[in-house]
This record gives C-alpha cells, structure tokens and sequence, in this order.
C-alpha cells in the first residue's frame, strides 16, 4: 500500500457531517511510488476525522489524477504518530487545545519525563504532581485536554477493530460524535435504526463477532426492523403484518420466534419510537408520520375556501388567443378548478390534454397577477419526480421546470433536503406533473418544505405504474375522494383516431381491440415464438432512425431480458471497432457512442434517475473513466460512479415512466410471466408517441391485460384521508 506521511497544512473543504475531507499535506515520507512526493505539499481527500497543523500523520492510498483539480492522494486508511521530539510536545502542550498549560509549564514537565510524557498524561497523570509547581487543577486540564485529543483516534480506531470499514467508522463517528461509544456499549443495532449507509447485513455479523446473542433483544428488535424495512422497499407498502413478522424471521434466524420475545420485541422498538402498531398492522414509524403528515396537509388545504376570480371568463379567451386554442367545457373546468383551489388532482389517460391544461393554468395564473416571468418563477413551482418529466414539462410551459429533489435542495452526501419545515419555501403556488411517480417520503418532504398554505395541483395518470417506493399516492388520493378531482375523458393528443391511444385505454378497461392484429399506420403486433423475438426485434428497430426508438422490456434477466436485448443491441447498432474506446467494469462492457441510463440521481451533475444520455468519450490511460452527453450536459464518470450507469437501447417499462419516446418497440412473452399485468403494460403502451410495435405472442398479452392484480399495495393515506387524525 502506498503511504504519505507529514504535517497537515490546511482544509481546502471539509464535510462535518460524513467526515469528509480535502486537505493539504507536507510530505516528510513517502513509500518507494511516491517518493518523488518528500518535501512537497500534496492534495488529499478521505474520510478522515478533524486534523491540526502540529501532529504528523500517515496517510495510506493511492495518487489518481481528477479531472477537474488535477493530482490527489486518495486515502483509504490514516495513522496519527504521536511526536516524541521534545520540541514538537512542547508545541502540542503550549497550543490552544490545552488552555491553561503555558509553554513554562509545558517545559517543566516534558523536562521530567521526555518522550513519556504524553504517555504520562494519559494512563499515569497523578505522576504529574511530581513536576515542581504542578497544581492539581492543572493535572486535570492536562488529563482530560489529553484525552479529548486522542479519544476521537481511538473511537475510530474501536470501530474498525470491531469490523467496520475506514469509511463506515468515520461516518459513524461524524454521526455521534463524543456519543459513539456510549452508542457502541448500549446497542451496536443502533447505528443500523440511525444511518441508512449502515445495513443490516453489514452491521450483523459484526454485532455477532461482538458477541450478542443470536435470539438476544437487541438482535430480533434489528430482525423485525429489517423485515420492516425489506417488506416496505420491495412491496411497496406503508405497513407490515404481523404474520409476514412470523415468516420471515426463521430465515434470517433459522429459528421460530416466540410470541413472548415477538411482544418484548415490539415493546421496545415502541419505546425507541422506532415502530407503532394499529392491531395486526405494523407500521415503521417515519412512514406511519409520513401518511399521517400528508392526510392532514391536504385535509387543512381541501377544507380551505375557495378563491375568487372575477373575470376569469375574459382571462381565458385572452389566452386562447395568444396560445391558439380553444378549451371545451371539461378543460376549462380543470382550469378554474386549478386557479381556485388549494388542492386539486388532474387526472386522465394518454391524449387527454393535460400537459395543455398545465399551460393554461401557468398562463391564466401569471396573467391574473401581472407577474412579469421572474417574479412568477418566484412564486410558482412547476414539480416533477424524474429529470425527463422536468424537462418535458419546462418545454411545454416554456419555463423553467425542477425535479423535486433539486426544489427541496437535497444533498447527497447527507441524504438530507435543504428546504424543509424549519427553512421553507417561497413559492404560492406547486403543479407537480407525472404525480403518480411520488412515492410517501418524497411527497412529504416536499409538504414540509412548502409553506402551510401553498396551493398543491397533483397532475398524473392513476392507471400508470405506482412510484418506485413506497406508497400509491396518487390512486389513494383519488379513491378518498375527500379532494377536489377532475377526470379527463376527452381524447385530444394525436386526435381520436389515434389507434396507440385506443390500445391505451381499451387496456385500462381490460379489453384487447378486435382488430389489435391487423397492422395500422401506428400500431402493429407482430406475433412470433419467443425464440424468435430478439431477431425480429433487431429486424423491427432498423427501419427507424435508431435515435427515435426506445425497446421497453418488462424485466431484467432471462434469454430476452433487459441485459440480453442490450448486448445483441450494442453489437448492432453500435459495433466495436478500431475507432471507438471501450472499457470493461463488472463483465459490462461500455463503448464509445452506447446509449446509457443513469440509475441514481446526482443533482450537482444535473444528471437524474431515468435520464438516458451516449458515451461522449473514454479514457482508460490511468483509469477507467468515461463522459456521457445527457442531451447537451456531458457528465464525467469515475470507476466508482460507473455502476450507476446500465446500457440503454433497452430499459425497463419503470424506468420508462415519466418519459415518452417517438417509437416504442415492447416484447411480450409469458417468459415475462411475473412481470405481467395490466399496469405495466398501460404504462409501456402510454410512453409511446408516434409508433408502438408489440412482439411476441397473443396469449401472454391477453394474460397480461387480464391480470389485475395490480400489485396492491397496503397504505393507510385514503383511510387517513376519509376519517382525519387527531394530534
């Protein structure tokens, strides 16, 4: 491992909440690689805790080169070196961390026991009276001075013994600070109820190492929470049952659990306000708050009265005019609706005009205030859950549209949404498109972080898939009916003759089209075995431009899922050669001019979840890095951020959700078989603008638009919503 060691200089930045830190540092030392470092100052970054100028350290990493601020030392692991040079302790004892010693005092002492000393002052500081002059108060200074200046050292040092990475015990220690070890004695499973970088599967074994007992309080009261958490995260529920307690906890325990130590259990992590139980329904209490937050928001709202405008009839005739539209009856209404309401859901299927409709309500609202646009930008917030759905719904209103992370200024490294109920928002007035995509903990940071009487317009499709976590706020809302709602039933967008549209709702009413099978100008199924799907997949996709077309696939694996469709792709519309840089990470191989999608969101970058974009250009002299152009943003990728990018001439029909592409090209086989139901084939079908080619067989389809399951999930927001709460 290669290793620096010297004096630190200075912070250039420095994170107080994850402990990260990018600092300067003059190298007395070095490893054999680096030693042309010795006598230099140097850049470093790591996970490191609070450093002073006066003590020397070894950092252990690697040198990588960043693309933006050139060479720096990357650190993976750090040492303190305690001086045992007279002089450096003097220095030490005589600085501000030891007030009350002064440099006569320092000289006495590091005169009687030299290289001890600091040894002395921490295990044997009674010792210290034998100093001439020494006062007892200033043994005490001295001792706890000392101990504070090593204790954070030696927590960390505590928790990478335990098992803990570098980088974990760092963020730990950041978390807790001066509590950590009271934190490590009482319950190592708290760190994993606090910190969502810490898993359960990361903290268990440790805790076992650490010797808790397999069927201990501390561990079942993790079990349950984790089961909790796993229940919530793939299902998509607000809440657990009891039962599901009952048949998860023997495969993670291999052991049944009692009633008696299920009841002590539950006991607790109620008292750690961790937990609430409604009869057999047990809710994780940041979700049980979080629909609870909600119901009672827009209950306040809803129970509001309505706003005056007097002459919205003339208003609206103005802005026909201007946008060359002429509203009927059922647009109209939605309109007034949105502009006299504190709440409002505007809902409706594909074509239904409510991407028109968002643009009236912004135009009439803007013209009823005179607000020039900057002033309107000021007040109104126009919202969506995906970086596509953002951008599209700033192209149709001509302005400037956000994800909800970038509103409520989220931070990446803290997890943590800068506007919130104690530093709220401005804006009079929130449209929030493609709502059916929010899930409950976004939905309702995004309430505390608005003032209480914002006025809140959802606009979405209930049919579409629910949001990726937990919740189905939309449906739910609607289904309380306690909120004003306006269903769009009028077909407009591609006009009625549109057969993708037709498709679209025949499907919603779980019908398939008699003439579905003959081929149409937008519209075409072609039947074949699943064996031969990928062929006539490759076959379908070169009779259009490439960049138009958009393969959408129910799941990832299998012989014609996601991965397989992207690597017979990549092959065929964009081949290796001579020309283009590749790399390889994780058997991925990424190319030169590959269509990718990112997988997370990084604000800082204005690259978010969903946002599909080509490889600009690789480079792998040093190391493996690449830029993708996200429509014109280009956004450099390092080894560590590059599993968060995937290939993407075919995405799943989630990932979809919120975008829409010229052509759409879906597969359908019962291979998908537990992937199949109507939902998910609505929200494919709908993503469609111009051409929709379907492939593969009439029974899995037929299959699909039957199933109905739709994957229901349990949450308690329309029960809220009906009945209010109290508290």
């Amino acid at each position: 491992m290669s290793y620096v060691k010297g004096n630190f200089k200075k912070a250039i930045f420095q994170s107080y909440d994850t402990g990260y830190l990018i600092g300067l540092l003059k190298v007395k030392e070095s490893s054999e690689d680096l030693h042309t470092c010795v006598g230099k100052t140097i850049t470093f970054t790591g996970y490191i805790p609070e450093l002073n100028e006066l003590d020397t350290y070894r950092l252990e990493g690697k040198m990588i080169q960043h693309q933006k601020y050139g060479e720096q030392f990357e650190v993976t692991n750090f040492e303190r070196i305690l001086p045992t040079e007279n002089d450096a302790m003097l220095d030490i004892l005589s600085s501000d961390m030891f007030k009350g010693i002064g440099k006569k005092t320092a000289e006495k002492i590091v005169n009687v026991f030299h290289e001890n000393t600091f040894e002395v002052i921490l295990h044997r500081s009674s010792d210290l009276l034998l100093v001439p002059g020494i006062t007892a108060k200033q043994v005490q200074t001295l001792h706890e001075a000392m101990l504070s200046y090593q204790g954070n050292y030696e927590t960390i040092l505590a928790l990478t013994t335990l098992g803990f990475t570098p980088r974990d015990a760092m963020r730990i220690y950041h978390f807790y600070k001066e509590k950590t070890n009271e934190v490590l004695q009482r319950d190592l499973y708290q760190i994993y109820y606090d910190m969502e970088e810490v898993s359960f599967k990361k903290i268990d074994p440790i805790a076992l190492k650490a010797g808790y007992e397999p069927l201990g309080l501390e561990r079942v009261c993790a079990i349950m929470v984790y089961i909790m958490r796993e229940v919530v995260n793939t299902y998509g529920h607000t809440y657990c049952l009891e039962s599901e307690i009952m048949t998860y906890f023997p495969r993670i325990t291999h052991q049944e659990i009692s009633e008696a130590l299920y009841e002590q259990a539950l006991l607790r992590l109620q008292e750690k306000d961790l937990v609430v139980q409604d009869g057999q329904n047990l809710y994780l209490k940041v979700y049980y708050d979080a629909e609870v937050f909600i119901a009672r928001r827009l209950r306040l709202l809803a129970h509001e009265p309505p706003i005056t405008i007097a002459n919205f009839e003339e208003i609206l005739t103005e802005v026909e005019a201007k946008n060359g539209l002429m509203y009927n009856e059922e647009q109209k209404q939605a309109i007034y609706e949105a502009l006299t309401s504190q709440v409002l859901v505007i809902t409706g299927g594909p074509g239904t005009g409510k991407t028109t409709i968002i643009k009236a309500i912004i135009d009439v609202y803007q013209h009823i205030h005179h607000y020039d646009t900057k002033t309107l930008m000021t007040k109104l917030a126009l919202l969506a859950p995906t970086g596509r759905a953002s951008k599209r719904m700033g192209e149709v209103a001509s302005l400037q549209a956000s994800t909800i992370h970038r509103f409520l200024k989220w931070n990446k490294d803290t997890n943590r949404f800068q506007l919130n109920e104690y530093h709220r928002s401005e804006a009079e007035f929130v449209i929030i498109d493609e709502s059916s995509m929010v899930d409950t903990l976004l939905l309702v940071n995004l309430l505390r972080g608005l003032s209480v009487h914002c006025r809140v317009i959802f606009v979405g499709d209930a049919d579409q898939l629910p949001s990726v976590g937990a919740g189905n706020l939309l449906e739910d809302i609607i289904q309380s009916e306690t909120l004003s709602v306006i269903a769009l039933q009028n077909i407009y967008r591609q006009g009625s003759g549109s057969h993708i549209i037709s498709l679209a709702h025949a499907i919603k009413e779980g019908n398939i089209p008699a003439d579905l099978w003959q081929e149409k100008d937008d519209l075409a199924f072609i039947e074949c075995q699943d064996q031969e799907i990928l062929s006539t997949l490759e076959k379908s996709i070169l009779q259009f431009d490439p960049d138009t077309v958009q393969i959408l696939v129910p799941m990832y694996k299998s012989a014609i899922g996601i991965d397989t469709i992207n690597q017979h792709l990549q092959e065929l519309l964009n081949p290796k050669t001579v020309t283009k840089k590749e790399l390889t990470t994780n058997e991925v191989v990424f190319r030169e001019q590959d269509k990718v999608i990112q997988l997370t969101n990084v604000p800082d970058d204005n690259v978010f979840n969903g946002d599909i974009g080509q490889i600009d250009r690789i480079m792998t002299v040093k190391k493996k890095e690449l830029w993708v152009d996200f429509d014109g943003n280009i956004v450099h990728y390092t080894p560590a951020m590059l599993t968060t990018l995937r290939h993407a001439y075919a995405i799943s029909i989630h990932k979809s959700q919120g975008s829409e592409f010229p052509v759409v090209i879906m597969p359908i086989s019962m291979v998908y078989q537990k992937m199949l139901y109507r939902k998910l084939i609505y929200t494919g079908v709908t993503r469609a603008k111009k051409q929709l080619i379907l492939i593969g067989n009439k029974k899995a389809l037929d299959f699909a638009i039957h199933r109905h399951i739709d994957q229901q999930r349990r949450t308690s927001l329309q029960h809220f919503l009906k009945n209010g709460i109290l508290f």
